[in-house]
């Protein structure tokens, strides 16, 4: 059993235990901050965030994504739901994610709460460990980003077996501007499909990137016009049916060709918890601003 697994079984004794052996797929994937819809044509289920107040990472939505994978790994085991793909989109206008809670960082790091910075930061990466890995299951997953990702978005997109991006849609790690760096995954994920050197450039340099520009590094797979985005991802799904149990295979090559455990992934997180205490008190103030304005984009959306 690996360190994950016992992590995973640790988390699930804390979860209410169903009282009948199998739930039935209609009494499973509901979800506070998640919206799904299945398609059997396709064994495709398309999955969109809505976050209930900022659009980025809040505490309870990253429990409904743990939830949403136990569901899909149930489902598709018992055989109540065959997935072949899985879909992750978001129903904010013009955002994907802006990332992590910033508002929860700022309290704990004025509290020098080192272990919710480390407990949220491991959550996030137990997730995006277990979506890169397809949930160990024959699933190719795909990110559509309609809008931004920034941050911890972006970073979550890395973990996608494929993402489909809108043009006019902007991705970045802005974390230097408030002193930190991006703990949840990039500088893994991008060292890999980039190189060591052109991940530090890009972490380092704070500034953000078109859809175009990351389709020509290979990190966007798929453009779309504005408005598009779905219909590509369905166009997707089905020109590369046929060809699905080969790309589950080659993802899995490419896991073994250059591994990626979950070990490593914590341990950054502990740096950047490290470095989250020694954040200034303009830092702080920097990453308040920010705050306020994911909360005046948000109540823009809702007008």
């Amino acid at each position: 059993m690996t360190a994950y697994d016992i992590k995973l079984a640790a988390d699930r004794r804390d979860r209410p235990t169903a009282t009948a052996a199998v739930p039935t797929a209609s009494a499973m994937l509901r979800f506070e901050q998640l919206d799904t819809d299945y398609d059997p044509d396709t064994q495709t289920l398309w999955t969109d965030m809505r976050a209930r107040t900022r659009p980025s990472f809040n505490p309870e939505l990253l429990q409904d994504f743990v939830r949403w994978q136990d569901d899909i790994t149930q489902l598709v085991d018992t055989g109540a739901m065959p997935i072949r793909y899985l879909v992750l989109g978001s129903r904010f206008p013009g955002v994907f994610s802006l990332g992590g809670d910033l508002h929860l960082f700022a309290h704990a790091i004025r509290t020098r709460d080192h272990a919710a910075l480390v407990r949220y930061g491991h959550r996030c990466v137990q997730i995006l460990y277990r979506n890169m890995r397809g949930l160990d299951r024959p699933i190719v997953t795909i990110a559509l980003a309609e809008g931004d990702a920034l941050g911890g978005g972006f970073e979550a997109l890395l973990s996608f077996h494929v993402v489909i991006a809108e043009r006019g849609a902007s991705f970045g790690l802005p974390e230097t501007m408030f002193g930190l760096f991006p703990g949840m995954g990039a500088h893994c994920f991008l060292s890999r499909r980039l190189g060591a050197a052109r991940a530090e450039q890009m972490i380092l340099s704070g500034r953000t990137y078109s859809a175009e520009e990351l389709y020509e590094m290979g990190l966007v797979h798929g453009l779309a016009a504005p408005g598009e985005g779905r219909r590509m991802v369905a166009d997707y799904i089905r020109q590369n049916q046929r060809r699905h149990s080969a790309h589950c295979a080659i993802y899995e090559a490419s896991r073994a060709v250059n591994p990626l455990p979950l070990e490593e992934l914590e341990a950054v997180v502990d740096l950047w918890a490290d470095a989250a205490l020694r954040l200034t008190e303009g830092d702080l103030k920097r990453m308040e601003r920010l705050v306020a304005a994911q909360t005046r984009l948000r109540d823009k959306a809702a007008r």
